[in-house]
């Protein structure tokens, strides 16, 4: 089992950002994984973190603003957030990455190829991404004013995986609530995508892997699809029997997903 080393970096202009560190920096030096979280909070990658931990130095930034962090003002978009982190890749002295981010940590992951002008990011990995724009209304739903239980049931195939909002305390649903005050804020008035972002990736020339929940009813597999072909070094890998959050209900199919992707682009980050 491998540990977890959380800490505080100050990135400047008043931005501190939280981060877990898991698995061997030594290792590989300069090289690693960055792991973006989405409206869940950091707590919802945590299982795959310590997974890749196993092979590779994996860093988990918490959203400033999630989880009771601090956030600055100016930081209030998923490009601001983009923007810090590779900055935060600056600061590890990380060369070599592969950036994995789930729901709008995806968006954030795009966002971060866009800008990577040093090319520090080696390869995106999305898992149920939002960020671009659909093609029509049927391919999302948003979820703003729904009730926890219902997103829940939209977010996940099995049953057994929906959290259950009554067994919540009134902590627990407060922190909850303040975490999606923050997706709100920086998912921005399209909440689920940047009207811009789409017709922009075609200059991201890294490989990118899009693998998909094909159950997620919040994003059909459909969007899916279109993101993965935004690409120019795109592919798409659905997972059945999963929802918004194929790392949780299927971790071995989408690790090996990873794995079988990383072998393919000879990336140090996670093979």
């Amino acid at each position: 089992m491998t540990t977890t080393a959380t800490r505080t970096l100050d990135l400047g202009n008043g931005l501190k950002v939280t981060i877990d560190e898991r698995g061997d920096a030594a290792g590989s030096p300069g090289t690693g994984v960055l792991l973006l979280h989405g409206g869940a909070g950091p707590r919802s990658v945590a299982g795959l973190a310590a997974a890749l931990s196993e092979r590779t130095y994996v860093v988990t930034p918490t959203h400033p603003g999630f989880d009771g962090t601090p956030r600055v003002p100016w930081l209030d978009s998923a490009a601001d957030l983009a923007d810090a982190y590779l900055d935060l890749l600056e600061e590890l002295g990380l060369e070599t990455v592969t950036v994995i981010g789930n729901s709008m940590g995806g968006w954030v992951a795009s966002e971060m190829a866009l800008r990577d002008i040093g090319g520090r990011v080696e390869a995106l990995v999305l898992l149920n991404a939002t960020g671009i724009r659909p093609d029509d209304g049927t391919q999302v739903t948003d979820i703003r004013g729904l009730a926890p239980a219902e997103i829940g049931r939209l977010a996940f195939h099995d049953p057994a995986h929906r959290p259950d909002p009554a067994a919540l305390s009134e902590e627990e649903r407060a922190a909850s609530a303040a975490n999606q005050q923050a997706l709100a804020l920086y998912s921005g008035e399209h909440f689920l995508f940047g009207p811009k972002l789409r017709r922009r990736l075609h200059r991201v020339t890294v490989p990118a892997l899009v693998v998909w929940g094909e159950e997620d009813g919040i994003l059909t597999a459909e969007y899916g699809r279109a993101y993965a072909a935004a690409f120019p070094n795109g592919r798409y890998h659905p997972i059945p029997e999963a929802g918004h959050f194929p790392h949780i209900e299927r971790p071995d199919t989408v690790l090996n997903a990873i794995g079988d992707f990383a072998g393919a682009a000879a990336g140090p980050g996670v093979a």
